[in-house]
C-alpha cells in the first residue's frame, strides 16, 4: 500500500521558515569564522505531498532532498514545474536507480560501486550527466548507510572514474548524540576526508578536483556541522512544519 503524503500544515508560512533556517545557517558561518561562505541550505520534503514541496519551492527552497523513490517518482514532475533541484538523499536501491536519474540532479548517497555503476548505465542510456555524492558513515552506527571512512577516497575515485557522473563531495549523517564533540568529531573526519580527495587530486593521485562539497547538519546540528567546514545542511521539520 502506497504511503499517505502529508499535505501543507494549515497556515504554514513557509517564506518565513526559509528566511529562520537561512539566519541560522548565517549566524553559524559567522560565528565559526566562515561569514559568507555560502552554505547552501537543501529542504528535505520526504513525506510531504507534491503541493506542499511545490510550496517550499515557490517561497525559496530551490534544493530540495528525497528520500524514497516512490514518493519521488509521484512528485517528480510536479518539482520539476516548480523549478527545484532535487538531491536523492536517502538509500538508494539499485532497482530504483531510474527513478533518480529520471528527477534528481544529484544522488548524494552512493555507498558502493554497483550502484554507481548503474547510475552511470542509465545516464549513458538517458544521454545526460548526474553529479553524485559519497555518503560515509562516520558515526560507526549500523543503522546508518555509508562506506567506511578509510573507503571513501578509493570509492569516490573509482566512481569518478565512470561515464556520466562527476564527483561533487561527500555526505554523512551525523552521529545520533547530544555530545558536540562527539557529532563534530564525526564531520571533522568528513571535511579531513575532502580534504584529503583535493589534495591527492592536486598531485594527480586521484581526479576528484570537483570533489568539494560537504553536505552535513540537520535541523538539529546545523550550527556544529557549519563550524567543521559543512557546504549544504539538510533540513526537514524547521522548513516543512510539523505533521498532523
Amino acid at each position: 500500500m502506497a504511503r499517505e503524503l502529508a499535505p501543507s500544515p494549515a497556515d504554514w508560512d513557509y517564506t518565513a521558515a526559509i528566511a529562520d533556517a537561512k539566519a541560522r545557517i548565517h549566524v553559524a558561518e559567522a560565528q565559526s569564522g566562515r561569514a559568507g561562505s555560502g552554505v547552501k541550505l537543501l529542504v528535505a520534503t520526504k513525506a510531504w505531498d507534491a503541493h506542499a514541496a511545490s510550496a517550499a519551492v515557490a517561497a525559496g527552497a530551490i534544493l530540495v532532498g528525497e528520500s524514497r523513490m516512490q514518493e519521488l517518482a509521484e512528485k517528480g514532475e510536479a518539482l520539476r514545474a516548480a523549478g527545484a533541484h532535487v538531491h536523492v538523499i536517502g538509500e538508494l536501491q539499485r532497482n530504483k536507480a531510474a527513478i533518480a536519474v529520471e528527477f534528481a540532479e544529484c544522488v548524494q548517497t552512493v555507498d558502493s560501486l554497483k550502484l554507481a555503476e548503474r547510475l552511470s548505465r542509465l545516464c549513458l542510456e538517458a544521454e545526460r550527466e548526474l553529479d553524485v555524492m559519497v555518503q560515509v558513515n562516520v558515526s560507526g552506527e549500523e543503522s546508518k548507510a555509508g562506506v567506511e571512512p578509510s573507503e571513501a577516497l578509493t570509492l569516490a575515485s573509482a566512481v569518478q572514474a565512470l561515464d556520466a557522473l562527476t564527483v561533487t563531495g561527500f555526505m554523512t549523517i551525523g552521529l545520533n548524540s547530544s555530545d558536540e564533540g562527539a557529532v563534530r568529531a564525526g564531520y571533522r573526519q568528513l571535511r579531513d576526508i575532502r580534504d584529503e580527495a583535493l589534495i591527492l587530486s592536486e598531485r594527480g593521485q586521484h581526479n576528484l578536483r570537483e570533489a568539494w562539497h560537504l553536505s552535513m547538519g540537520m535541523s538539529s546540528d546545523l550550527e556544529w556541522a557549519i563550524a567543521e567546514g559543512a557546504t549544504m545542511v539538510r533540513v526537514g521539520t524547521a522548513v516543512m512544519g510539523e505533521r498532523a
